[in-house]
């Protein structure tokens, strides 16, 4: 399909990684959404290379491209979804479900991530560790967006809400040590501005599965249960690699 001039690139800084030599999910996706007009969908198809330019070509039919060389590494379009959102989770329960989250655990082989990585000090890493929600069946955690994430405007940028809204929903689908998934495709859609220094939480959920394809969701809220945002997930299974992964920390 022939498309308009590439003159536009992104470049993923080594900081925004998720295994150590690819970029976070989310936060690529939320980087080539800015690149679509509304609600984006973005589908990935390779790992996202790191500190070096990608480049974004727009679609005739208006939907763009993120490029490595030839390489397609993702695509975006516009799409539309509403998505009933459960009761929040007062940000104590939160807490406490963070503790049992298993990206803390000290075999995982997502310590790396950005997003969720238990090896990223705060002010690095967006230190979300989802955990389970005693007597519900979702997975809950506390976010404190650091100064560092701030955009021009003092509010937190589109891309990393669409970071903080990847993890967990990989989480509610079974990531651990019996199942590593790659995120495959995540639509968000963001309700509310994310201030920097303000507690928020994050809960996530499995809404099924089809072979391979686990299918998973995630809402952003605000400390007083206000809605901030919300993202539906679908990601890879990749069961054997996921036992080496793990047992090779054990």
């Amino acid at each position: 399909m022939a498309t308009e001039k590439r003159s536009e690139q992104i470049v993923i800084d080594q900081r925004f990684c998720g295994p150590p030599d690819s970029g976070n999910g989310g936060y690529v996706c939320g980087r080539l959404a800015a690149h679509v007009p509304g609600v984006a969908e973005v589908t990935l198809r390779l790992p996202p290379p790191l500190e070096r330019p990608l480049q974004v070509a727009r679609l005739a039919d208006g939907s763009v491209e993120l490029r490595d060389g030839e390489a397609v590494v993702a695509q975006a379009r516009t799409t539309s979804f509403d998505m009933p959102s459960p009761e929040p989770v007062a940000l104590p329960e939160a807490e406490t479900a963070a503790k049992n989250s298993l990206a803390l655990d000290d075999r995982s082989p997502f310590r790396t991530c950005f997003v969720c990585g238990s090896g990223r000090p705060p002010g690095d890493g967006l230190c979300i560790y989802p955990g389970p929600v005693t007597g519900r069946d979702m997975l809950a955690a506390p976010w404190l967006p650091d100064a560092s994430l701030a955009g021009p405007d003092g509010m937190v940028p589109p891309e990393f809400v669409w970071a903080a809204l990847d993890c967990p929903s990989g989480f509610a689908v079974g990531l651990g040590p019996e199942i590593v998934a790659v995120l495959g495709r995540l639509a968000a859609k963001q309700l509310a501005p994310v201030q920097v220094g303000r507690r928020y939480v994050i809960t996530s959920w499995s809404t099924g599965s089809d072979g391979r394809k686990l299918f998973g969701a995630s809402a952003l809220f605000a400390e007083d249960g206000s809605l901030c945002g919300y993202a539906r997930a679908t990601w890879f299974r990749l069961e054997e690699t996921a036992k080496a992964a793990w047992k090779s920390r054990a």
